[in-house]
């Protein structure tokens, strides 16, 4: 890793290995955009919680059998077998909660959906960067300068735009649905601070293998009681929640967590906001949904808030951070 102080911000940035991690965090936005295409097409057959539910026991079941075959071919190999993984404490509570996290990030939205606007809960759930920089401040001690906290704001700004006009025809009693998506967004934004300080000792594989586990075991008695169905019945649904799997949950996920060993959690939480606008272009295509002009204006002030930040010392870890 380049040391801060020999470029300028912006340098740095572009600068390798920092671009492969930069590049992993772009794949990994457009893969996560794909979820609430995928979980549409998906509703013929199952709830929402059923389709987490296989979102999450796939995903396990993959990663399983990856960390398996790589086992076995460095064995084939002749290469000197690697010993256990063995975690400390503070790696084991950090794992569970990052499972734990991602499970409640993603059944509390879930359950704000169905008792608020989507408006509503998308313009609070956007509000996930506030929390992790806060998180970061209050829990790490992180500092976050003038210039990233300026383009963060920019950005947030543009998110919400993407609810303006549901927002203002929206009715705004619905208490319990937008304290449920406001949590979500506390969730989701404590979701990169925890994987960011796994990422110094540990593999992405390793990370999202405890997280789907944990998300299997948390969601498994909800599904029990509140869904008819678990499981898909026709191929085109196991097609559906397998591609939900591999995609958003192993892809998606996957390189994000990668990407934080060298860019900040402030920075990636951030470049969240590029996922709406993204699902918004892909319903375009697939369900003939036209974004409207509000959406376009949305990408560019995040676009313009997500480069302001990309200049800043806040953005780009230090040699020591990404050791």
């Amino acid at each position: 890793m380049l040391k801060v102080k020999s470029k300028l911000p912006g340098e740095q940035l572009f600068a390798s290995p920092t671009t492969v991690a930069l590049a992993s965090l772009l794949l990994s936005l457009v893969a996560l955009s794909f979820s609430p295409i995928l979980i549409r097409l998906s509703e013929g057959e199952l709830g929402p919680n059923a389709t987490i539910f296989n979102r999450f026991w796939i995903s396990t079941v993959a990663f399983v059998l990856w960390n398996q075959f790589t086992a076995a071919r460095g064995q084939l190999s002749g290469s000197q077998p690697k010993l256990p993984q063995r975690y400390t404490i503070r790696q084991i509570l950090l794992l569970i909660g990052v499972g734990v996290v991602m499970f409640a990030t993603l059944a509390l939205w879930a359950w704000s959906l169905a008792h608020t606007s989507v408006a509503n809960s998308t313009l609070m759930h956007n509000l996930a960067p506030l929390f992790t920089v806060c998180g970061g401040w209050l829990i790490w001690g992180k500092r976050f300068d003038s210039k990233f906290l300026s383009g963060m704001l920019v950005a947030i700004i543009g998110a919400c735009l993407l609810a303006y006009h549901d927002f203002t025809e929206a009715a705004t009693d619905k208490l319990q649905g937008d304290l449920a998506a406001i949590l979500s967004a506390v969730f989701l934004g404590l979701y990169p601070l925890l994987v960011e300080q796994l990422r110094t000792h540990l593999s992405p594989v390793v990370i999202m293998t405890w997280c789907s586990a944990i998300g299997t075991v948390l969601l498994f008695p909800i599904v029990i009681l509140t869904e008819g169905q678990i499981f898909p019945h026709s191929l085109h649904e196991w097609i559906y929640v397998i591609s939900l799997a591999l995609i958003c949950q192993i892809l998606g996920l996957g390189l994000y967590a990668y990407s934080l060993n060298w860019l900040t959690s402030g920075f990636v939480s951030l470049c969240d906001l590029f996922v709406p606008v993204l699902s918004t272009q892909e319903a375009w295509v697939i369900f003939s949904e036209s974004p409207s002009w509000v959406t376009l204006v949305s990408f560019g002030v995040i676009l313009v808030g997500v480069c302001i930040t990309s200049t800043s010392q806040s953005a780009i870890k230090t040699e020591a951070e990404s050791a």
